[in-house]
Parts: C-alpha cells; sequence; structure tokens
C-alpha cells in the first residue's frame, strides 16, 4: 500500500507488482499495477506525479542518484574475465613465479618445543597400573596418575567389557543430539549423590571441563580473580571467556584481598556497571605444578564478603583429600554450598576418562546450553561412563585407599628430605610430587636437560619417572622444571623405600653440588 497525498491524501492505492524471470534471453520482467475504482480509476501516472509534486527535494535527489548507480553497475561496471588471454600468465612468468614459492609449514616453527615425543621415547606395554613395563623393563609406576590403582581393576575392567556387549564403544553423539544414553543419566546422578550436591554434569573429555565451564558463565566485561599458577586447562578457560583477567599470586591471600577491595571501591562509584558485571574465583585445590594446596577456607570468606562465586578445579584432590575422598571442600571441613561450582577430571582417581561439574541445580543446568564441551562434543563412551560409576562404588565401599594415599605421599616426601640440589615442592599429602633446583642453573634448557637424564637413569634401574612438561610459548607463567613423581595407594613402604633410594643416588651421579 501507498499513501498518496494531495487529491487523494492518506488514502492507500493497492500496488500490486509480479516479477517472473525466465532462463536465457528470453528473461521478462512483468510489471502490472492494480488500481480500485473507487480511486476513480487514478493512473499510476497520476499518482506518481503527484508523489514527485510533494515529495521533499532530497527525496527526489536521492532516488535519482540510486537509480544511476544501479544503471552503472548493470549496465557500465568493468566485468573480471578470467579467460581471456591477457589475464594468463606466460611460461616465463609461470616458472619465475613457482620458483620464488616458499610453502609455508602447516604448523609454525616456533609454536612448539623441539623435545616433542620421538620414536626414542619410552614405550609402555600392558596397563600402567601400580607397575609398568617400559622398554620391556619391569619399572615401579611413579610417573601416572593412578591415585587409588582402579587402572586395571578387574571389576572395573568386567562392567567396561559388559557395556561394550550391549551398547558398542561409542555414543556418535553429542548430549543433545541422541547421545545421551541411561548410563551417562545415571553417572550424573551417582556424582551428585557422592558429592552431596544437587546436580552434576558430564563432560567427555577432561581438559573440556573446566575450559568449558568458565566461558559459559563469564563473558566480556565480567572480571575472573585467578591464581597466576593455575593449571593449562584454566588457561583455555580463561581466554574463551573473554573476560577481564586479574591474577593474584599464588596462594597469597593479602594480594587477592587487596584486588577485591579495589574493585569494590571501583563498584560503589559507577553501581549501575556494576550490577552488569560479574564477578569469579579461580583456583585449584591442590595445584597442578606445584601441589600446593589452595587456602579455601579464605576463598569462601571473600565469597561471601564480596558476593564472588568461586569456580574449584579440584582434579588432584579428588579421590585423595576428606575422610571419604571427596576433595578439598571434605578436607577443609566445609559444605558443598560454601562452592558455587567443582570441576573434576575423572582420569586421574576414577580410572576414566572425561570430566564433571557439580553444584545447585540451577547453575549446573547452565551448562546444557552453554557448555561448549558438551554441547559440540560427543558424549562420553558408554564404556567409560560405566567404567566411572564402578569407580565411584569402589571409592564408596573402600574409604581406606584415601588414607594410605596420603599416607604414601607423605612417606614419599619424608624419604627424599635430603636429596642434593634439589627442593621438595607441594603439599605433605598431595600425590603429585614436583622435585626442582633449590638453585635454577644458566639456561632452563640444561636445567631441563638435567632432569630428563635422571628421569631416564631412574627407568634403566626399575623406576618410572618423568620430567613435567608444557607448552612453553603458552603458558601465562611457566613452572620452573621438575622431575614429577605420583603416588598410588598400591605401593608399598619397601617398594617406596627402594624408589627413594635410587632417586637419590641417580641425583647425586648427575648433579654436582
Amino acid at each position: 500500500n501507498h499513501l498518496v497525498r494531495g487529491r487523494y491524501r492518506y488514502r492507500p492505492i493497492p500496488l500490486v507488482i509480479v516479477v517472473r524471470v525466465g532462463r536465457g534471453s528470453s528473461d521478462w520482467i512483468d510489471v502490472i499495477v492494480a488500481m480500485s475504482d473507487k480511486y476513480n480509476h487514478t493512473t499510476i501516472f497520476e499518482a506518481f506525479w503527484v508523489y514527485v509534486s510533494e515529495a521533499p527535494t532530497y527525496h527526489i535527489i536521492l532516488e535519482v542518484l540510486l537509480v544511476l548507480w544501479i544503471i552503472k553497475l548493470l549496465f557500465f561496471s568493468e566485468r573480471y574475465h578470467p579467460n581471456k588471454e591477457k589475464d594468463k600468465p606466460t611460461k616465463e612468468e609461470e616458472e619465475e613465479l613457482i620458483k620464488d614459492w616458499q610453502p609455508e609449514p602447516l604448523v609454525p616453527v616456533d609454536t612448539y618445543p623441539t623435545d616433542r615425543p620421538s620414536e626414542d621415547d619410552p614405550v609402555v606395554s600392558g596397563i600402567a597400573g601400580p607397575h609398568v613395563t617400559v622398554n620391556g623393563i619391569q619399572c615401579l609406576n611413579l610417573a601416572t596418575y593412578n591415585f587409588l590403582g582402579l587402572l586395571g581393576n578387574k571389576s572395573i575392567n568386567d562392567i567396561a567389557a559388559d557395556t561394550i556387549r550391549k551398547y558398542g564403544v561409542g555414543s556418535c553423539g553429542p548430549r543433545g543430539f541422541y547421545g545421551t544414553m541411561d548410563v551417562h543419566l545415571k553417572l550424573e546422578e551417582r556424582i551428585a549423590e557422592f558429592t552431596h550436591t544437587e546436580e552434576s554434569i558430564v563432560y567427555s573429555y577432561g581438559f573440556a571441563t573446566v575450559s568449558s565451564v568458565i566461558p559459559a558463565y563469564s563473558k566480556r566485561n565480567d572480571i575472573i580473580f585467578c591464581d597466576e599458577s593455575v593449571n593449562f586447562e584454566i588457561q583455555k578457560g580463561l581466554s574463551g571467556s573473554r573476560s577481564k583477567i586479574v591474577f593474584f599470586k599464588h596462594n597469597d591471600m593479602n594480594h587477592l584481598e587487596s584486588l577485591l577491595e579495589e574493585q569494590n571501591k571501583i563498584d560503589k562509584k559507577n553501581p549501575s556497571k556494576a550490577k552488569k558485571t560479574r564477578k569469579f574465583i579461580v583456583a585449584e585445590g591442590m595445584y597442578m605444578s606445584s601441589g600446593d594446596l589452595v587456602p579455601l577456607p579464605k576463598l569462601v570468606e571473600f565469597r561471601n564478603r564480596y558476593r564472588v562465586p568461586i569456580i574449584l578445579e579440584d582434579s588432584l584432590s579428588f579421590g585423595v583429600l576428606g575422610a571419604t575422598g571427596r576433595g578439598t571442600v571434605e578436607h577443609f571441613g566445609l559444605t558443598p554450598d560454601d562452592v558455587d561450582l567443582i570441576c573434576v577430571s575423572m582420569s586421574m582417581g576414577m580410572a576414566s576418562m572425561g570430566g564433571f561439574c557439580t553444584g545447585k541445580s540451577f547453575v549446573i543446568n547452565h551448562q546444557r546450553l552453554s557448555g561448549l564441551g558438551y554441547c559440540f562434543s560427543a558424549s562420553l563412551p558408554p564404556l567409560l561412563t560405566t567404567a566411572a560409576i564402578e569407580a565411584l562404588n569402589i571409592m564408596e565401599n573402600s574409604s581406606d585407599k584415601f588414607q594410605k594415599l596420603r599416607d604414601n605421599a607423605k612417606r614419599m616426601r619424608t624419604l627424599l628430605k635430603g636429596i642434593a640440589s634439589l627442593e621438595i615442592c607441594g603439599y605433605e599429602y598431595c600425590p603429585v610430587i614436583h622435585l626442582r633446583f633449590k638453585e635454577p642453573g644458566d639456561s632452563r634448557e640444561s636445567d631441563q636437560q638435567i632432569l630428563d637424564t635422571i628421569a631416564s637413569d631412574c627407568q634403566e634401574q626399575g623406576l618410572a619417572v618423568v620430567t613435567a612438561k608444557y607448552l612453553e610459548l603458552e603458558e601465562h607463567k611457566l613452572p620452573p622444571p621438575s622431575i614429577r613423581l605420583s603416588m598410588c595407594c598400591e605401593h608399598t613402604e619397601e617398594e617406596l623405600t627402594h624408589a627413594a633410594s635410587v632417586i637419590k643416588d641417580v641425583v647425586s651421579r648427575n648433579i654436582t653440588k
């Protein structure tokens, strides 16, 4: 409908345009203008003249310019003809271009360190349980995150085998697209029951758990207060959130308090912006790069005082700390309500893969449409799901495993005291022990080479030991080189005594005091 002024002021004239496009040279356009008889058979030309005579001048000028521009584009613009002979290079020019062309590498040369896996790296045969075969040598396994000794457990293996017969080996789809099976729902229910939380959500990849959780809640212009020594998974979550990241010194609660207080003053000056800005505290229960224990009660105090939710990555504590292995929260005598979100990788204490996040229902449900690793990744294979369920059953019925694991961690630290030129890092009950130089050498490369030699010599003497590896160019704060030892509750006191003796002997032979 078109409003025409003048004699037919503000009276609508129906305008019907029928466009038909054919093929080849028979393309044509039919325009049919239908006028109602009740408008005194007004022709389109009369209506157009009334419009032109009463329309503002700048309207007419603009429309004329647009028509001229369209005509220029249709009839006078130069078209590209790739088949023209003048556009083809000569044979000499082609040869010159080919000679000068230098292909770019598929992976930038300087992106990753040169010590990537090669054919000379140790080869493991069989299950990496408390003992493992490396390059044909039977070794005590101090390299694998098998804290509770569940890797190779017969009941878990039998459950996984039965699951394969019933469900196959994979789910072949994300959780929202026919990838959810009854075992996934059962695992989420069991995790919530075990952790005493309202609800949990399962991810198919441990790395993707916390790196998906953080961006699901924190967006652009939000603020995250984060420990500077968090692991690489958390760092990826921070970058994916595109939030403002404020790092505080490692486990320095005074520094964190000063940052929160400073932000609180800023919020008071601009309360309207403060209402739109979400703030979070992100930390690990026990830090992967050092083994240090987070002062969680202090974080909870800050959470309540400044109303800043806590996202806790508790992979290294789950199945380790607490009387029943529920992690850092239980260790400090807190309740799950004191921490807003708890993220755990199931590849450490549960002899499976994937990860989970647990908390209140209204918080967890948000991830089912916002957690990238949940929405766009194939769901956890059913056999690994039932293996995780069985692992939880064992953890509930064998609580003595937790105490034995903590005793082994503390015993190994005691046995290693006085080791030449190296310091023992981390909390006394942390199952991951880092051995670092007390006084670093002239270069990181030389220190790393010495530690790699120590690990190799230990392996030759029946001790599977590794050095910690990092993406050196991508870490926010690159940890110092270290030998990393992983404890298992299945290790005996005699085995640990022998291991400590071997490590001390190898270190003394490779490090000049």
